[in-house]
């Protein structure tokens, strides 16, 4: 019988594990500790926060945000950083899972001790996820719920006087996102997609902590601390484009283990010739929140809606979009039949 394998950090616990990351062979204890003390470098190498600042935690339920809240609450008291954490939660309106994901939030909020606090698309934009899904279909329900779960963050942030988002993007999402970025040759989002710090100039600042974490061992954190999440998946994902970009970069990293790590090197270090022409950042003409064309896609996703034209909004600036900031009726081509919502059309004050 094979000799048990030891711990190469301690020396003397048996290894539980080999680490994905690195393939080194770990104990329970070392593990935790190696995890903990990369997330905190990671922290201070990129100065993502400053003492006295109010951070809201994007909290979905899941493991991501679940390790993230448990993790910068025990940082924070352990290091010293000085912030006021708060949990926010976005409700989409999906029946049979976001309502089972919040009591994931609000148990992990007892045992944090931290405030929670909830806004949904019905209250913001008088829609649910569900509602929408029966207006637009099978596909494109990302389209929709990215859109709208992004300035519902930003909004609910605003509402608490947060100064910083942090979210749970790990290292497998910004690896996902830059090859769905390449594949889609959107150069925009392509150049800042590996950022671990967004945001600034009229925006809510937003930083990913566990940019650097991988999946897996976020995975195996959560289950040594015995941490509770929500760990089903949205009923409406399947038939997302990220999906395709996930599965790819799962038969990449089965050949090359390095390239989750190697293409958020690449997007780290992209650089876009001079004479690309790159989005210009503005604002909104109704709804005030940041845009590059004159109305944002929230607002164009939220008027096609309340025009009874869902796919309004989908895909790239059009011509529509000069069609609503002056008012006009959509062109005769762009209908989808003659249903019209009939209700009084609902605008985002932002």
């Amino acid at each position: 019988m094979p000799a048990p394998v030891l711990c190469q950090s301690c020396g003397a616990g048996r290894a539980a594990l080999r680490r994905p990351k690195t393939g080194q062979a770990l104990c329970r204890a070392c593990f935790v500790a190696a995890f903990e003390a990369e997330v905190h470098g990671t922290i201070v190498a990129a100065r993502l926060f400053q003492p006295g600042e109010t951070v809201a935690v994007g909290a979905s339920g899941g493991k991501d945000s679940t390790v993230l809240a448990h993790l910068l609450h025990l940082l924070n008291e352990r290091h010293g950083y000085g912030l006021r954490l708060l949990l926010l939660s976005v409700d989409e309106g999906i029946a049979g899972y976001r309502d089972d994901s919040l009591e994931a939030v609000r148990r992990n909020r007892g045992r944090l001790g931290l405030p929670l606090h909830v806004v949904s698309y019905q209250e913001l934009y008088g829609w649910s996820m569900d509602r929408i899904v029966r207006h637009v279909g099978p596909k494109n329900n990302c389209t929709f719920c990215g859109v709208f779960r992004r300035q519902a963050l930003d909004r609910g942030a605003a509402l608490l006087g947060a100064d910083k988002i942090a979210t749970g993007h790990n290292a497998d999402d910004v690896a996902e996102t830059v090859l769905m970025n390449f594949l889609r040759g959107d150069v925009g989002r392509l150049r800042r997609c590996a950022d671990i710090l967004t945001g600034g100039e009229g925006a809510l600042p937003r930083c990913k902590p566990l940019k650097h974490a991988y999946e897996k061992e976020i995975v195996l954190y959560a289950y040594f601390q015995g941490l509770d999440y929500f760990s089903t998946e949205c009923i409406y994902s399947p038939n997302a484009y990220r999906g395709h970009a996930r599965t790819l970069l799962k038969d990449l990293e089965a050949v090359r283990p390095s390239a989750v790590a190697d293409l958020v090197h690449s997007g780290e270090r992209l650089a876009v010739r001079e004479d690309v022409r790159m989005p210009t950042q503005g604002t909104c003409q109704r709804c005030g929140y940041l845009s590059s064309q004159l109305l944002c896609k929230a607002c164009v996703l939220l008027e096609g809606l309340n025009r009874g034209l869902p796919r309004l909004g989908i895909g790239k600036p059009s011509r529509m979009q000069k069609a609503l900031t002056d008012a006009e009726e959509p062109e005769a081509g762009f209908q989808e039949g003659s249903q019209q919502s009939g209700k009084a059309v609902r605008t985002i004050d932002f």
